[in-house]
């Protein structure tokens, strides 16, 4: 089932954090295991890397916590070995940390180095991206890691049903297009030629942290980019190369798009406004931070629609 959510602001930053989570805890019904957010906040010159060492469910055993602590430590010296000048590095869980740092090098060697720490798993790396997900519905998730002092320009957000994997941060949404700085996308559907993608994708040395299909995308999207192509060239390209019954919200830097397949079987419902542009599964979503009388449109076949601040 799911839902997804997104929000741009044209006219600078906003509480994209609190916005977010209203939009998704309206849509608690359609995903209650898990609830992941994209946040994008001004250009920093720093890159910011969120990444886990556990996962939540994972058995607490008798050194547990000195046993993040070591990796948390081996994670800031792989940094440092490979040029990195790290500003701070934090937890904002038992598990999920954050870092920031200065590094000028590639992003790829720098994330495999890093999640070859045993049990890390990057879960974003950018200068304006941050992923956060962990399991429990949206409020759940804002609370823990404080989403709701988060102001930013715009965001996307996911709620999941486990239907076909574990219920884990691996499975939860939005992801990160790795090794591309600043992609993700949450999705609602199916792809039927996932397998087929992966594999071509895998060849030319991308590597997945999970089995879900929304990562496929975000990578196809990323690739095609860094080829040259526009966001909307790529993603106009992507309804013919992706098989399958599927809605998709994806952020760049400054950007948010939305691409519904030629079956447009998966829900969106769409609100532009002045200010603010607004798209979810439901009408709900979007009328939990525009409670006013707004007017909603459902996106058609095969339409691809980008918003840049």
């Amino acid at each position: 089932m799911c839902g997804i959510a997104g929000i741009i602001h044209k006219d600078g930053p906003g509480d994209v954090g609190d916005e977010m989570t209203r939009m998704l805890q309206s849509m608690k019904h359609r995903g209650p295991d898990s609830a992941g957010y994209a946040l994008y906040g001004d250009p920093s010159e720093l890159l910011v890397m969120r990444f886990k060492l556990a996962n939540p469910n994972e058995a607490r055993d008798f050194d547990f916590s000195e046993r993040l602590e070591r990796s948390r430590r081996e994670v800031e010296s792989r940094l440092v070995k490979l040029g990195a000048t790290i500003d701070r590095v934090h937890g904002e869980s038992e598990y999920a940390y954050r870092a920031s740092f200065r590094y000028e090098g590639e992003l790829k060697p720098l994330a495999d180095y890093v999640e070859n720490v045993p049990g890390c798993e990057v879960l974003s790396l950018g200068y304006s991206l941050e992923i956060i997900k962990d399991l429990g519905d949206a409020q759940t998730v804002s609370d823990q890691y404080k989403l709701g002092e988060f102001r930013g320009t715009h965001a996307i957000g996911h709620v999941r049903m486990a239907t076909e994997s574990d219920v884990d941060i691996s499975g939860a949404h939005p992801y990160w297009a790795y090794p591309f700085s600043d992609v993700a996308v949450v999705h609602n559907g199916q792809l039927t030629n996932y397998h087929r993608w992966r594999r071509r994708l895998e060849r030319t040395g991308h590597r997945f942290q999970s089995e879900c299909d929304s990562e496929i995308i975000a990578v196809y999207l990323a690739e095609r980019m860094a080829d040259g192509l526009s966001l909307e060239t790529a993603m106009k390209q992507s309804l013919d190369d992706l098989d399958g019954v599927f809605t998709y919200l994806v952020v760049t830097e400054n950007s948010l798009g939305m691409a519904k397949d030629e079956m447009a079987a998966k829900p969106l419902v769409l609100y532009t406004g002045e200010n603010m542009v607004a798209l979810a599964s439901e009408e709900t979503a979007i009328r939990a931070v525009l409670p006013q009388e707004i007017d909603t449109y459902d996106p058609y076949e095969r339409e691809v629609l980008v918003w840049t601040r």
